[in-house]
């Protein structure tokens, strides 16, 4: 099967990978698409192979990534995800290919994504970009690690932006959750979560980032979807309600 790029020719008929359609009442998918219509217009690439699958990667230069990081000149791997049935049949090889000529034809000076120590929910896999030579660069609490793959030697080494490094937010009295349109089931999970949490008569505040200015300023690296209570983070990992109870007894937050 070939690899087939998104443009803003064929967004609105090309399935996106992440998710399959819109349920009734619901616009998952039409909160990423719109948020990717916006963003290929400053840069961003959407490669995917041409299936019904989760098999596709999405980067941008990193000036306009919705991350605080700072990494001129090098393009920044928003999501790079390889699943199911397509695992191990050189997908992952061929979209990281794609991926680094493209950037080297633009004259990047390497590529740089968010990872952790072990594969995490929602970050791409340390094992497989380390086994491709990504070295790295910075990190952040609690997990966050900044991967860089450089095109040259002596390229310039990214780094976490100061704020988004300690995994602390000055709102410091019960959760507080940041979100992004950058994954389609934000949309629906970030107000449901609200509605769980006050359930429990806890203070819940939600932050929808809007602009790029602010994903550039926000409080943790990972700003699709990041959860903080009492001032500190708790998860990026979208949260049914289920879910949720789980990660606070984890956490030993008593609701």
């Amino acid at each position: 099967m070939e690899i087939k790029q998104i443009t803003l020719k064929n967004l609105d008929s090309e399935h996106i990978c992440c998710a399959i359609s819109d349920k009734k009442g619901e616009n998952c998918v039409g909160s990423k698409k719109a948020w990717l219509r916006e963003r290929i217009q400053e840069g961003l690439v959407f490669l995917k192979l041409d299936a019904r699958g989760k098999v596709f990667i999405e980067y941008i230069p990193a000036e306009n990534a919705w991350c605080p990081i700072d990494a001129d000149g090098y393009m920044f791997i928003n999501c790079f995800w390889v699943s199911g049935q397509y695992k191990g049949q050189g997908y992952a090889n061929q979209l990281l290919k794609r991926c680094i000529e493209d950037s080297k034809a633009k004259g990047k000076k390497g590529l740089v994504v968010l990872s952790s120590e072990k594969k995490m929910p929602f970050l791409s896999d340390p094992k497989f970009l380390k086994y491709k030579g990504f070295q790295v660069a910075d990190t952040a609490e609690p997990y966050f690690k900044l991967l860089y793959l450089p095109f040259t030697e002596g390229a310039a080494i990214p780094k976490i932006k100061q704020e988004a490094k300690e995994g602390k937010t000055e709102e410091e009295h019960g959760f507080v959750l940041y979100y992004t349109d950058q994954c389609p089931h934000t949309d629906k999970y970030a107000p449901m979560l609200a509605d769980i949490i006050h359930k429990y008569d806890v203070e819940c505040r939600v932050h929808k980032i809007e602009t790029k200015e602010a994903a550039q300023s926000a409080p943790s690296p990972f700003t699709t979807y990041v959860l903080f209570y009492n001032g500190s983070f708790v998860t990026n990992e979208i949260l049914s309600e289920k879910s949720f109870e789980k990660i606070c007894k984890k956490n030993n937050i008593i609701l």
